[in-house]
């Protein structure tokens, strides 16, 4: 979903003490929001359920990040990292993200749920360059390959920075003494 809404330089912050949740069905639509995702976002209830979640998405977050969440969460796997929102008035929101298929009593796939808090400013201050090369390689690609190729570049990132996988990335930079 393509945004009609300006981006600003405003930024809004989550309190530490709180968590966004959201769920959403198989296709991202929203089924739930929480006060808080409500509140920070600056959208009623009336104008988040049944609309996809990507109704939030910034446009400095690199399209690669949210093919890997795909690809992660169509796999039966969670997704954690980091991301920046986009609220109704323009500004935006940094989030840690973890996000989990949500399964019925039958085992069958209902939608996804996520929980979303504070994110340290360590973190961003490793993430936002990167993102930004991300957006920089995508804008140089077609739009078809700009998915894979800034997804190539983040996972070259993950692979330089020694850490074993992608999750023990973003687990690292949310807490970098090893303590979630």
């Amino acid at each position: 979903m393509k945004s009609n809404i300006t981006p600003t330089n405003t930024e809004r912050r989550i309190a530490e003490e709180d968590f966004i949740v959201s769920k959403t069905d198989v296709s991202g639509r929203i089924t739930y929001a929480n006060r808080i995702f409500m509140d920070i976002a600056g959208y009623p209830e009336s104008e988040l359920l049944g609309v996809q979640h990507n109704k939030i998405r910034h446009p400095d977050m690199p399209r690669g990040v949210f093919r890997f969440m795909w690809d992660t969460l169509k796999a039966g796997n969670e997704f954690i990292g980091f991301a920046k929102n986009l609220c109704a008035d323009g500004s935006f929101y940094w989030v840690f993200a973890n996000i989990t298929p949500d399964y019925d009593k039958n085992g069958k796939l209902e939608g996804y749920y996520s929980v979303r808090r504070q994110p340290p400013q360590t973190a961003l201050d490793v993430l936002i360059p990167v993102y930004k090369e991300m957006l920089a390689i995508e804008k140089r690609s077609s739009t078809k390959e700009a998915p894979e190729k800034s997804l190539a570049y983040l996972i070259d990132v993950v692979a330089q920075s020694g850490a074993k996988n992608y999750d023990a990335f973003v687990l690292n930079l949310y807490k970098p003494n090893g303590v979630i």
